[in-house]
């Protein structure tokens, strides 16, 4: 292997190993402040935490619940990018699943944005009501906000990671990943269903398997990201560092490994012609 061959190859691995090292450091700020989903699978959320349904009256996951299995998502009505397009997947799937909301299962949404409003609530709820393709009980599916120490209360218990970067208006957005999670009758979580795309089947079974308490793995997705605008660099950040470094840091082993074995490979043959 010629010298400029060799200077070309450390150079492009050390502008690799930079790179990796640069995005495991910012990966490694955003696991310190639990960006993303930290699965609880077994564990409760809290039942008698007092929230704000979309008509402006007090309820909590209890009321609301009613002892039936319970779908929860999390999510602000204000969101430009992600939420939107979950909860209308969610709300095009509870008209497929073969199961009668309100009498088999429940739905709650609660948004993590505590400056949101049952106002907020009410528009988006009535928006996803009315897209549906059957007649659905509004009843079963509750839009909640409420305070911010009460709102951890629930994303902490889940572990739901979040956090808010406002834009260039001063308006709250949020990176925040895309889970449904599933509840039983007492708040046991079962099962998170990773991203802003289900089958209708996972949802039947996961309420199925909530209904009994049965605690299931996560079905494999790849875990989205909420992008959100960075104000100062004017650009749109996405939370996706840990598979960038992962990804780089394969490529880098991979090239590492390659040159070793080419090596080897060269040098009886250069020994030869010695």
């Amino acid at each position: 292997m010629s010298t400029i061959t060799l200077k070309k190859v450390k150079i492009f691995l050390s502008f690799l190993s930079r790179l990796c090292v640069g995005l495991l450091l910012f990966s490694t700020l955003h696991a310190d402040g639990k960006l993303g989903v930290e699965e609880h699978p077994g564990g409760y959320v809290p039942l008698d935490v007092p929230f704000l349904d979309e008509t402006g009256k007090q309820v909590t996951f209890r009321e609301l619940m009613d002892g039936k299995p319970t779908i929860l998502t999390l999510n602000y009505y204000g969101c430009p990018n992600l939420c939107t397009p979950q909860l209308n997947d969610l709300a095009q799937n509870l008209t497929r699943v073969k199961l009668s909301e309100n009498k088999d299962y429940k739905v709650i949404t609660l948004s993590f944005n505590p400056e949101e409003t049952p106002s907020d609530a009410f528009k988006k709820k009535a928006n996803l009501i009315a897209s549906m393709k059957r007649p659905f009980d509004a009843n079963a599916w509750s839009f909640l906000t409420g305070k911010e120490a009460d709102i951890q209360k629930v994303t902490k218990s889940v572990g739901f990671g979040y956090e808010k970067q406002p834009d260039a208006n001063g308006m709250a957005q949020y990176l925040h990943p895309a889970v449904l999670v599933a509840l039983s009758p007492k708040g046991k979580i079962t099962r998170y269903l990773n991203g802003i795309e289900q089958l209708p089947f996972d949802i039947q079974m996961a309420m199925m398997e909530a209904s009994e308490g049965t605690v299931r793995p996560t079905i494999a997705k790849t875990l989205l990201f909420c992008f959100a605008f960075d104000p100062k660099n004017k650009t749109y950040v996405f939370a996706a560092e840990k598979i960038a470094a992962t990804v780089l840091s394969l490529i880098l082993g991979g090239f590492f490994l390659y040159l070793v074995l080419t090596g080897r490979k060269k040098q009886p043959s250069e020994e030869k012609d010695a």
